[in-house]
């Protein structure tokens, strides 16, 4: 185990190197870096010297694009990395690691509870779906899940926002706090008012994730139910519902608890659009501002970050799926 645990680390330093320099180079080729973005409007409204956008490309790194230039700047970038430096934000003038933990916490909380919720909803759902195959259950939940994976978060979130909170006004259209909350209203106060704020958007997210889930499921538990241990057990008289939920299910599950481990970079990446739409200031929102304004090193240090977590999160799957099938051996 620590032998192939180390031979996966070893390929994962690889990999993360691979991932920096194809995300490096496809920021330094953008159509328009941070001081456009930033500066150009200056320049059209004549607020600004034209001459002075190189002296400012200059000062921030982004006037050489010639492959000396992004080796040169790939080098600066891996050498303050190696030092545990991520650098400092073009756009928030922060330390990018510092942006990134500061608003990590509202987007983990609200992945953490969609995750629990769709897995509430959809492994049931699954498991009575492939019991009941062919039949209405299994029909409506194929068509349920079907919508759910075909809409994309932007056009759900805004029928949500334009139904629930524009039209029955049920819930806030948008950010985490109502504008009429007092100053000196409780902790429990403003914990309620922020849970509120955030049911659309776990609304959306269990319902764009919940189909593929849910198919998932289905498709283990007919391959389970179709096993010979399960018929022998039905042919020993064991009533249904045991060879369901105690035999069928303890085999249905070991692919999905897998599954936990894979969701580390969506638990604490954030839901970019979701987050947009909403005007949550998770850091899938802070990540999308900073990819629009050209923002080289928070785009830099996002994507590793999420990249780390992607390969810890395959790593714990493939441990997890050894350690719930113990007929399953890891290659040394």
């Amino acid at each position: 185990m620590v032998k192939y645990v180390l031979k996966r680390l070893a390929i994962a330093v690889l990999v993360l190197f691979g991932v920096s320099v194809i995300i490096y180079t496809l920021v330094r080729f953008m159509p328009a870096d941070f001081v456009d973005q930033k500066y150009q409007p200056l320049i059209a409204s004549g607020q600004m010297d034209p001459s002075h956008l190189d002296d400012l490309k200059e000062l921030y790194g982004l006037s050489d694009r010639s492959f000396g230039g992004l080796v040169k700047g790939y080098g600066k970038w891996m050498g303050n990395l190696l030092k545990g430096d991520l650098g400092i934000s073009f756009y928030y003038q922060l330390p990018v690691g510092q942006v990134i933990f500061q608003n990590m916490g509202i987007s983990f909380a609200l992945a953490f509870i969609s995750l629990i919720l769709e897995f509430l909803i959809a492994v049931p759902l699954g498991i009575k779906a492939a019991t009941h195959q062919y039949g209405f259950v299994d029909y409506s939940a194929t068509v349920l899940s079907m919508i759910g994976i075909s809409l994309p978060s932007f056009f759900l979130g805004a029928i949500f926002i334009r139904f629930f909170a524009v039209e029955l006004r049920w819930f806030p259209v948008n950010g985490l706090s109502s504008s009429g909350l007092p100053n000196d209203a409780s902790s429990w106060t403003i914990f309620w008012d922020m849970a509120w704020h955030l049911v659309l958007p776990m609304l959306v997210l269990v319902i764009l994730s919940i189909g593929s889930l849910m198919r998932y499921t289905r498709t283990n538990t007919l391959e389970v139910l179709n096993a010979d241990y399960i018929r022998t057990a039905r042919a020993k008289g064991v009533s249904e519902h045991s060879v369901i939920y105690k035999h069928a299910f303890r085999n249905t599950m070991i692919p999905l608890v897998t599954l936990l481990a894979g969701t580390l970079p969506g638990l604490f990446g954030g839901a970019m659009i979701t987050e947009q739409v909403f005007s949550i200031p998770g850091i899938g929102q802070k990540a999308y501002i900073a990819l629009q304004q050209g923002d080289i090193p928070f785009v830099m240090g996002y994507n590793m970050f999420l990249a780390v977590l992607t390969v810890i999160g395959t790593l714990l799957s493939d441990l997890m799926y050894a350690v719930v099938d113990p007929r399953v051996k890891l290659n040394k």
